[in-house]
């Protein structure tokens, strides 16, 4: 069985080389490694093969690993954050990748003023329009932009979304262009962005070919996860 640095140095690789494919810099793509349900040893082996941004889907869980790993590596929230436990995304995270709603951006807004304290965000984008996943509709996504733009304790840098799951990671390549798209939109009307939060485990390298800059990738690291 390949170790999790096998692994690590596996995806950097295939990073490196989607990225050249595209004609960008590889360093433009940063690697977030999905950490959810994973332990925390497996965690700190994959800091020392050269992790350095850890992505976690659950508050309390990301609570508990952050006290036992600490901060020599950057902690992303990539799930969906419940306006209730936005007073610990702050204290918690360095950027949190899935602001979806206008009160969820206002509360983190708040609780990082008290905090004294400016919260990189992300805006997370619905593009598939499944139920099952969350994010604003595309066309929503304006709005929230321009009122998150106002928030003085938020920075916004960037679109995050995810797409169905397919066999065929061709297939993710639309939603991909879609949120590129979007991005380019935004910035016409005056809200740049520097950020494209897109592509898992079974279809980074497209995500990176359409210009993904955060790449979130779990189970090509860790190996199949724990249910």
């Amino acid at each position: 069985m390949s170790t999790i640095r096998e692994n690590y140095f596996n995806v950097m690789q295939k990073i490196e080389k989607a990225a050249q494919r595209a004609g960008r810099d590889p360093k433009e793509v940063k690697l977030v490694a999905v950490s959810k349900t994973v332990e925390v040893e497996r965690i700190r082996e994959a800091i020392d093969a050269g992790v350095s941004i850890l992505g976690e889907n659950y508050v309390q869980e990301a609570r508990k690993k952050i006290e036992e790993i600490g901060r020599q590596v950057e902690w992303h929230f990539i799930g969906h954050l419940q306006t209730n436990k936005a007073k610990y995304a702050v204290r918690l995270f360095d950027l949190i990748h899935s602001v979806d709603s206008l009160p969820l951006a206002e509360e983190l807004d708040r609780r990082a003023q008290k905090e004294n304290q400016i919260i990189k965000v992300m805006i997370e984008v619905n593009l598939s329009g499944e139920a099952s996943k969350f994010g604003t509709e595309e066309e929503k996504a304006f709005e929230l932009a321009k009122e998150i733009c106002r928030l003085k304790n938020l920075s916004l840098v960037g679109l995050m979304t995810m797409p169905p799951y397919f066999d065929s990671p061709e297939l993710s390549r639309p939603y991909f262009i879609q949120l590129r798209q979007l991005k380019e939109r935004l910035e016409k009307v005056g809200i740049p962005l520097k950020e494209l939060s897109m592509g898992m485990s079974n279809d980074f390298e497209i995500a990176i070919e359409e210009g993904a800059t955060y790449v979130r990738v779990g189970t090509a690291i860790f190996g199949p996860r724990k249910v």
